[in-house]
This record gives structure tokens, C-alpha cells and sequence, in this order.
């Protein structure tokens, strides 16, 4: 209730404020504004014809010829925003494996080709070209996703990324925040959102231009109760980005974002559980509390026509809690006499990433050079113990009350990298280039603190207590080579393909964090391999939209979740080499045009979107993986959609569908009356139906829409850890209202 008056509060701060101002403006520019937004919604996105594009082979000051690309454009979305819904938002992104949080959209979970989805931490995440996981290299999970409603675009590169961005699988993300518009000095948009489980969001955004200064700002909040007991979630998200234009070559830009949520999670399930009751819940004391605070300062200038500088320098001070019962055993009931497990971790870096882009001639032919160099630091820390006994959101550590608590670490760690890179665009004819690269990278992974060992007999008489010393001081260097090619017979088409090798280290929690649903090898190392993409794409006679490509990962000690025969305990540990491939293929159609309907006031898209991929481990020393289909790997990942308007009104129909995968890679098959762990086991097929639609009158803008249509029960994870161990149920139906207005 609190927030909701909150954000009213802020509504009738800033409406007389943008009354005022509007009025003192000229009535030429109120009359260009209100044409604006008269416009014919379908006519709108009629002319844009479709909702993703691709990168241009120079975007800013980076270079993306040869490389598999693709752009959400928000904006052409009809979909639920407000909770940053993936399924509706990244529906046309190819092979996106995608979790569910049933939290409001407070975190995005996307994987693919292979990759685990947990916190999209197998990408390159980014805000505006910066940095924004908790830590690049030791723990690049994505604790803080900015929310849809902000966004221009999402862009994402695959694989090939690894040269320009950092070392990740899957590639690169970054999302894309709206420019201030240049017409007037203040413009407010709100969007009040109200939805299924007492779902309610606000958001409220502030921008403008005066002079060589604009300014693009809002706060963000999020509430709701989530479909199983114990799943309520409350987040308040804040952003200012403030821009100084010197001259039209000269800028400086300054962003920081404040988020903050606090979680109540309502436990894994076992498979027995689920399909008897997948909105059950036997945990009433897991608590989960996210702490954000992102800074970047960034310098574009413009040396030439042709040459281009961006600095940006960035930091992050952040904090993850997490409390509750966790034991090994999902389907035994919470204790409220045993002290809850903590961990509590602290995030602190910073660092600065230059970027210098130069078009120079080279036998008649104009050729793309971009170098750049990275610094980053952190010094981040890890502790886990004891909790209190309480239910509530408390965390506190509890030493005194449980001295002899199994689960006891506190560790430092430094971390360092310096980064070195470069790409350069060789045109060998008008048509054909290509584009290699290299990236060399020093790594610094240290680790400085102790754990506790405790042993008890059989009758749980505490017989040793140990503070154990263990430091870590790993340092590697490394280069990485990668190559793409671009060939452009037409204005049409262009086929391209790309090599490139990638790395993954380690992250803290591989290293030091106790789990008693798994356990972690200790011999555990970095990963390796490289990525490769080989397709085309273009457009034909402006009605259909295409992207064809085949891929591969080769994966060298790849990490993974593998049961151990001795005592069907599931260990953590560099499995082996994998190879991952497939065919992917998305393409988009405008029925009107290819028809020749001349109604402008008309709008009607379809597309398709599939990935049909095979994996298969080709070498491991680990018994009965050797053979097996990586974790992760649905065979068949299918999203189909279509979309109409009629003037002002827009909707939009899409389904997806996803085959069985597997949730290890010993490819343990699903016991549907397993009633005691719920990590082990396949996760099965699933198909689910989305439906949004949207009317807009003036400044006025209603949006309604129903999530998971057909109430399908399902799950796409089995966590390891919080918020389970066990099964995850995904949201059944739920329905969502949004009113939004700008003035």
C-alpha cells in the first residue's frame, strides 16, 4: 500500500510540473507532438514492417560484419511488458532457452545452444555498453535486469562476441535504454499496471532537452503476491542518465541505477509434488534480497567523419542475500528449530573500457579498424553460515546460537583483469570481406579466507570443529583468434559465417560455496573451446524477413551436473568435450504487402522462429557421461506468432513449444513419483500460448493480455540451489491490465 501511494505521490509532483512547462512552449511544437501521437498505431508499425532487425556491420564503435545479430525493437512489441514477460519479448530471437522466476520479471534467466539459462550468466551482459553482473569473470550472474518498459532495443550477439566483449559462450547482450527526445524539456510517461496474484507495477519515466543538456530518467516498482504461498516480491528500481553535448563531435554522459528488491521464496518441489500440487509450498522462511547500485561515466568524441572515441568508466557496489531451510531432501518438511543457511555475498568493482573506431582507404577500398583496451577490478566477498530461526526476512548471522553449523566460509576475492583487443574489416571487393580478430586477456583470480570443517559421529555428537586456511592465487594469460566473413551479392541478402574462440573461468561459487544438494569437484577448471556460425539472411521484395544458419560449439572441460554412481550424489565438475550443433531459422512476413493490400489503417504479421539443435559429449573420464546429450539442450525450440491492427487497435497470438532436455549430463530420466530430491531428472516437453493486445486514444494507451493462455501446468528448471533445491513450477494463467499516458 505503501508504494502504491508512493507512486501517486509522484504522479501529482510531476504532473503540474509538466503542465507548467508545457504551456510556455510554442504551439508549433504542441502541434507536431500531438500529430505524433495521433498517429495510427498500425500504420505506425506498418511501416517498420518488422519487429527485429540486425546489426549493421559498424554500429557506434563497434564492429559487427560477419557476426550472427539480432535486435529486439521494444517499441514494435505487443507484449507484457511490465513484467518483462521473455517468452513475449524475445520471441523472435532464435534458440533462447528461457527460465521462469515468477517474480514480476525482477530477473531474466536466457540461455541457449547448450548453455544454462540461470541469470543469463553465460552472456556478456550490458547496460548501454557497460557492464552490469556481479562480476565479469568470477561470478557473472545478472542479479539486476532493467526493465522492458525503458528499453529502445536489446541488442544480442552470438558466440563471435567473445573478441570484442569478454570471454562467454553465449555471447553478448546489451540492453539499449530510450533516448530523451529532443523536442521538448520535460516529458512525462507513465504506465500503472495491475495484474493476476495482486500483481501491481509503476512506472513513471522523465526526459528532455534544454539546450546541450538532456536527460532520460524513472522509477520502477514492482509488487505482487506470486501463485504459490510463500512467493511475495517488492522491488523498487531507479534511473538517471544525464547527457552534455560540448558540440556536435564532443559529449559526456552520466548514468547511475539504483535497484532493490526483497524476495520471500517459496521452495523447490519433487517431482511427486509437483504433479499432485505444483502450487504447494513447504518453505515459509526462505528470504532472497538483491542490492544495486551501478555507476558509469561515459566520453564520446569524434576525432573525424571517420575516426570515433568512447571511454566509458563504470562501478558497481551491490550485495545478494539469501536465507532459508535448505537440506538435501526437497520433500522434508521445514524445521523451525534449525537455524536457516546464510549467504551473503558483497560485490565491489570498477574499471574503464576504451573503444578508438577508424575508417580508413586501403587500394581504393574503405576498411573498419577498431582496437580498445579494458580495466577491471573487484574485490568482492563471500560468507555463509548460520542464520537465526526465525521466519522473517532477517539476515543476520547467528554464530553464537549455532557455532557447530555444518555449512561455515568466509572468503575475499580479488579479482583483476586487463583486456587488449582488436578487429578490422578487410574489403576484398565491393561485396566480400572479412573480418578477423584477436583479444588478449590477464587474468588474476585470488581467494583469501577459511572454512569450517565439523565432523559428528553417528550420534550427532560434534567430535571435531576446524577453521581451515585456503587461499588461491590463479593467474593465466591468454589470446583468443576469431575471423568472419561477409558476402553481399545483393542489396538483399548477405551471407555470412564466423569463428572464434571463447572462455569461461570459474566462479566463486564453483570454488567455495558449500551446497548440500550438490558438491563441488575440487579439481574444477576453466573452460574452453570456440563458436562458429554459417548462414544468410536479407530480405525478399520487403515482405519476408529471414535468418538461416547452421552453428557449432566445441566445448573443452565443460562444467556440468553429473550424478555419481557410487552414491547418486550430483557433483559439479569439468564433465569433459562437447559438441553442440544445429540449424536455426527465423523469418517474418507481411501478409498485406505480400498480397498488395493497399489499407494502410491494416497490419498483419506472422512469423516463426525454430532451432533444432543436437549435442553430445565426445570425451569424458567420468563413467557413464562419455556419449550422453549435454544439459540444457532441448532437441526442438519452436516460437510461432502472429500479429494484427487495425488503426489505433494492435494484438498479438504466439505459441512456443520446447522439447524435453535433459537437467545433467548423465541424462537422468524423469521419475514422476520421485518424492525426495527433485534436481535429478529430464525436464519435460512443454507448449505454451501468449496473447497481449493494445489500444491507443491520443496520449492514452490501454494494454491487456493473457500469460500461459491454455493454464498449463509445466517447469523449465530443476535449481540446485535457492530458490530450491528442486523443481521450480512456472506461472499458469495469469492476466495483466496497463494504462499508460504521456504528457
Amino acid at each position: 500500500m505503501k508504494s502504491k501511494v508512493y507512486s501517486i505521490f509522484s504522479l501529482l509532483i510531476c504532473l503540474p510540473i509538466s503542465a507548467q512547462i508545457q504551456s510556455k512552449e510554442k504551439a508549433k511544437k504542441d502541434s507536431i507532438e500531438t500529430i505524433n501521437l495521433n498517429q495510427v498505431e498500425a500504420q505506425a508499425h506498418r511501416k517498420k514492417a518488422f519487429t527485429l532487425r540486425h546489426m549493421k556491420e559498424v554500429e557506434g564503435t563497434s564492429i559487427l560484419a560477419g557476426k550472427k545479430t539480432e535486435v529486439v525493437l521494444v517499441d514494435q512489441k505487443t507484449a507484457n511488458l511490465a513484467t518483462n514477460n521473455a517468452r513475449q519479448v524475445y520471441n523472435q530471437v532464435v534458440g533462447l532457452n528461457i527460465y521462469d522466476y515468477n517474480d514480476g520479471g525482477l530477473q531474466l534467466g536466457i540461455g541457449g545452444r547448450g548453455l544454462d539459462p540461470n541469470r543469463t550468466a553465460n552472456f556478456n551482459t550490458r547496460q548501454n555498453g557497460y557492464d552490469i553482473s556481479a562480476d565479469v569473470l568470477g561470478y557473472p550472474e545478472s542479479y539486476y535486469t532493467p526493465p522492458t518498459e525503458a528499453l529502445q532495443e536489446v541488442q544480442i550477439i552470438r558466440g563471435a562476441a567473445s573478441l570484442q566483449y569478454g570471454t562467454q559462450f553465449g555471447g553478448m547482450i546489451n540492453f539499449k535504454f530510450k533516448e530523451p527526445t529532443s523536442r521538448k524539456k520535460i516529458l512525462l510517461n507513465s504506465r500503472q499496471t495491475i495484474g493476476s496474484y495482486n500483481l501491481f507495477t509503476s512506472f513513471n519515466s522523465l526526459e528532455g532537452t534544454l539546450g546541450k543538456f538532456s536527460y532520460y530518467t524513472f522509477y520502477n516498482h514492482k509488487q505482487g503476491d506470486g501463485f504459490r504461498p510463500n512467493s511475495n516480491f517488492n522491488s523498487n528500481n531507479a534511473f538517471g542518465a544525464f547527457k552534455y553535448q560540448f558540440n556536435e563531435n564532443t559529449s559526456v554522459k552520466f548514468e547511475y541505477t539504483y535497484f532493490h528488491y526483497l524476495a520471500q521464496q517459496a521452495g523447490g518441489l519433487t517431482d511427486k509434488m509437483f504433479y499432485e500440487n505444483p502450487t504447494f509450498s513447504n518453505r515459509s522462511r526462505n528470504w532472497f534480497e538483491v542490492d544495486w547500485n551501478l555507476f558509469n561515466l561515459n566520453f564520446h568524441h569524434k576525432f573525424s567523419e571517420k575516426t570515433a572515441f568512447d571511454l566509458n568508466t563504470f562501478g558497481l557496489k551491490a550485495d545478494r542475500k539469501t536465507v532459508g531451510f535448505r537440506v538435501q531432501r526437497v520433500g522434508q518438511p521445514d524445521n523451525p528449530n534449525e537455524a536457516r543457511d546464510l549467504i551473503v555475498g558483497d560485490f565491489v568493482n570498477w574499471g574503464a573500457e576504451a573503444r578508438l573506431l577508424t575508417k580508413y582507404n586501403f587500394f581504393n577500398k574503405e576498411n573498419v579498424l577498431l582496437v580498445g583496451a579494458k580495466y577491471y577490478q573487484s574485490r568482492n566477498k563471500s560468507r555463509q553460515g548460520p542464520g537465526t530461526k526465525g521466519a522473517d526476512a532477517d539476515f543476520n548471522f547467528d554464530t553464537k546460537t549455532s557455532p557447530d553449523y555444518p555449512h561455515q566460509s568466509d572468503f575475499t576475492y580479488p579479482n583483476l583483469n586487463l583486456a587488449v583487443f582488436g578487429e578490422n574489416i578487410f574489403r576484398i571487393t565491393p561485396k566480400f570481406s572479412i573480418t578477423p580478430g584477436i583479444r588478449f586477456e590477464y587474468i588474476d583470480t585470488q581467494a583469501d579466507g577459511a572454512f569450517r570443517y565439523v565432523l559428528k559421529n553417528l550420534a550427532g555428537i560434534v567430535i571435531q570443529n576446524d577453521l581451515i586456511k585456503d587461499d588461491i592465487d590463479y593467474k593465466r594469460s591468454l589470446v583468443l583468434l576469431g575471423i568472419g566473413a561477409s558476402y553481399k551479392p545483393t542489396d538483399f541478402l548477405e551471407v555470412y559465417g564466423n569463428l572464434s574462440q571463447n572462455y569461461r573461468s570459474v566462479t566463486f561459487s564453483d570454488l567455495h560455496t558449500t551446497n548440500p544438494s550438490f558438491e563441488v569437484d575440487k579439481n574444477i577448471k576453466d573452460e574452453n573451446g570456440f563458436t562458429a556460425d554459417l548462414g544468410f539472411r536479407g530480405n525478399f521484395n520487403r515482405f519476408i524477413s529471414y535468418d538461416t544458419n547452421i552453428f557449432g560449439l566445441w566445448y573443452l572441460d565443460k562444467i556440468g551436473n553429473y550424478i555419481r554412481p557410487a552414491d547418486a550424489k550430483s557433483v559439479r565438475a569439468n564433465v569433459g568435450d562437447a559438441i553442440i550443433y544445429g540449424l536455426e531459422f527465423f523469418a517474418e512476413a507481411d501478409f498485406l504487402r505480400a498480397f498488395r493490400v493497399a489499407n494502410r489503417s491494416l497490419m498483419f504479421t506472422g512469423f516463426v522462429n525454430s532451432s533444432f539443435s543436437e549435442s553430445k559429449y565426445i570425451r569424458s573420464k567420468i563413467v557413464g557421461v562419455e556419449g550422453k546429450r549435454v544439459q540444457f539442450n532441448p532437441q526442438v525450440n519452436l516460437k510461432t506468432g502472429i500479429n494484427f491492427g487495425y488503426k489505433n487497435f494492435l494484438a498479438a497470438l504466439q505459441y512456443m513449444y520446447v522439447s524435453e532436455q535433459f537437467s545433467d549430463d548423465s541424462n537422468s530420466p524423469q521419475l514422476k513419483q520421485e518424492d525426495t530430491y527433485g534436481i535429478r531428472g529430464a525436464i519435460p516437453a512443454y507448449g505454451i500460448m501468449d496473447f497481449s493486445a493494445s489500444y491507443t486514444y491520443k496520449r492514452y494507451k490501454l494494454e491487456a493480455g493473457i500469460n500461459n493462455l491454455l493454464n498449463d501446468y509445466y517447469f523449465v528448471r530443476r535449481a540446485t540451489g535457492y530458490p530450491g533445491p528442486g523443481i521450480i513450477p512456472s506461472d499458469p494463467r495469469t492476466f495483466y491490465v496497463t494504462f499508460g499516458f504521456k504528457l
